[in-house]
């Protein structure tokens, strides 16, 4: 029996209540594979979706291959030096012309050898001189749209959808003085798959509530839950963030307490003491810290799966110090060990998701983060309801969401 009913989608809107109102989603919403598929519709296919940063393409003929919604794509730097989101699927017989990452004059398909240029126009197929009707021009890649938002490269499919930048407006006065678009870090390993809802992750990293308990230790403590606090944002907005305050100047994840790489030049007083935790669903969630920002580039496989790209930024000259490797490894130490117990609770939580006893819990005032994600969430799940039922046919008013 199908769980999207007009019933089950109005249940939804007790979630975007005020924080200390509202409910959790239903656990379906996490382990569902027809909801799922519903949220593949509603969100993958239409809203902006992160594939990686900019200055992976240095160079004319770079190129880097990703998926997002099952769509396999390669990401280029043409000769001319822009850069070009296509679908990597020949347009022959559908094998893909691209893997991995790396620098090419063309792509070339290895099955039959059609050659496409970097910007996707076919110019190369062998033995079609014989092919009644075949039209070389529209045989091209098919291109998809893309959008660069300080640094970050960003992919929609869908041609109707409305442009990024503007609907980040209402945060970019929060993230202006860390210069996103000038820093430069190691490139990310290969995306790891890992065995829960990808809004089980996105939840985590922007839950203050659980710092200071699940992260209770020197490498944590400095970042109490107490100091999180959540601003709303414009109701069209792309994104959200939460803020924490923290009990020193200059907080960072490493065994001194401190950033070991140079600090942003631009930061205020107050900006460097406090940490911001800023999220752009369904993708990309980033950690930033006053000398480092980390970011999750999230890749949805299933209800129950996700492949997760994690990278680290700095700026650039922090590479050149002699003592790099050394303050590298002593940073990413204690990530791992703080993110080693997220992703523990992550998979426990996922488990307990799929109980008959799994909870539509209540939220303490440190998980604002939590319902502006389900108000981002809610919104289009609506909207992908109605597309389907047909204008004839509308939900009751939505309750006023605007404020915390």
């Amino acid at each position: 029996m199908t769980i999207l009913t007009d019933t089950f989608i109005d249940s939804l809107e007790s979630s975007t209540l005020g924080t200390l109102d509202a409910e959790t989603l239903p656990a379906e919403c996490y382990v569902d594979e027809e909801f799922y598929r519903f949220e593949k519709a509603a969100l993958f296919e239409h809203e902006w979706l992160c594939v990686g940063r900019a200055e992976w393409l240095e160079n004319p003929g770079d190129f880097f291959t990703v998926t997002r919604a099952d769509e396999p794509m390669v990401i280029a730097k043409t000769r001319d030096g822009s850069i070009k989101a296509l679908s990597s699927v020949c347009q022959h017989r559908a094998m893909l012309v691209a893997e991995g990452h790396g620098n090419t004059r063309a792509f070339v398909c290895p099955y039959h050898h059609w050659t496409y240029d970097l910007d996707g126009t076919l110019v190369g197929a062998p033995a079609m001189n014989r092919t009644c009707n075949f039209d070389r021009k529209a045989a091209s890649l098919p291109e998809i749209r893309h959008e660069i938002w300080h640094g970050f490269i960003f992919v929609n499919f869908d041609a109707d959808a409305a442009p990024l930048t503007p609907r980040l407006a209402g945060i970019e006065e929060v993230v202006a003085n860390y210069e996103f678009e000038n820093l430069r870090g190691p490139r990310p390993e290969e995306p790891t798959v890992f065995p829960w809802n990808w809004k089980v992750m996105l939840e985590n990293n922007n839950d203050g509530y659980h710092a200071s308990r699940l992260h209770a230790g020197p490498l944590h403590d400095f970042i109490p839950s107490g100091l999180a606090s959540f601003p709303d944002v414009p109701a069209d907005s792309a994104a959200y963030y939460r803020l924490n305050g923290t009990l020193h100047k200059n907080a960072a994840f490493n065994a001194t307490q401190k950033a070991v790489f140079p600090v942003f030049p631009k930061l205020t007083e107050e900006e460097q003491n406090r940490l911001l935790f800023v999220n752009l669903p369904p993708s990309l969630s980033l950690v930033v810290l006053n000398d480092t920002v980390l970011y999750l580039i999230m890749d949805p496989r299933g209800a129950q799966s996700h492949a997760l790209t994690i990278g680290t930024l700095m700026v650039s000259e922090a590479m050149d110090d002699p003592l790099y490797e050394l303050k590298m490894k002593m940073n990413d130490s204690a990530v791992e060990e703080i993110v080693g117990q997220d992703f523990h609770v992550d998979e426990l939580v996922q488990q307990g998701l799929r109980s008959k006893y799994a909870p539509r819990g209540r939220y303490s005032w440190q998980e604002g983060a939590q319902r502006l994600l389900n108000v981002w969430l809610v919104e289009r799940y609506r909207a992908e309801w109605d597309r389907r039922r047909g204008p004839q046919k509308t939900l009751a008013a939505p309750v006023t969401r605007l404020h915390a």
